[in-house]
Order: C-alpha cells, then sequence, then structure tokens
C-alpha cells in the first residue's frame, strides 16, 4: 500500500454532493476514496490521448506522404468519434 499524503481542498457545491452520494451509497468508503477514483480515470484519461498522439498521429505526421492527407472534417468526426467511445468505455458508473 502507498502511502497517504493528507492535502485540502475546495469543490464546487455540485460536486462536493455527487462526491458525498459515493459515499453514502457505499461505493466508496470515504470522500478520499472517490477523489482518487477520480484521479485515476484523469490519468488514465490523459495516458489514452497521450498513446493515441504517439501511435497514431505523430506516425501520420512524420511521415508527409501527402498521399496521406485526410479532409479536416473527416479528422474531426474521427476524433469527435475517438473521444465518444472512449469516454464510454472509461465512464465512471454512476
Amino acid at each position: 500500500m502507498r502511502p497517504n499524503r493528507s492535502i485540502t481542498i475546495s469543490l464546487p457545491e455540485d460536486m462536493a454532493e455527487l462526491v458525498q452520494k459515493k459515499v453514502a451509497s457505499g461505493e466508496f468508503a470515504d470522500e478520499s476514496e472517490v477523489v482518487a477514483e477520480g484521479l485515476r480515470y484523469l490519468a488514465d484519461h490523459d495516458a489514452g490521448i497521450e498513446s493515441w498522439l504517439r501511435d497514431e498521429v505523430v506516425p501520420t505526421v512524420t511521415a508527409h506522404d501527402p498521399s496521406k492527407a485526410i479532409p479536416i472534417n473527416e479528422v474531426r468526426r474521427r476524433i469527435n468519434a475517438h473521444m465518444d467511445a472512449r469516454d464510454r468505455d472509461t465512464r465512471l458508473p454512476e
């Protein structure tokens, strides 16, 4: 088990209520677990974006092959589809 460090945070009222509801439902033992789970989600989200950029975007850009150019509307569609799918797959249970 990793050592814990105490910090003090302020949350908007709606987020504080959500934290309290998660604890009250028994889904989490305490407020710290709720915040830690949210931070794990954020870290996974960021790692997914980094991986996508590294594995898909950078190789395409560095190839400099004009025949691989994708119209901007298609790029936007793909990005939105990717983000929607990722959000569906990694959404915290309610």
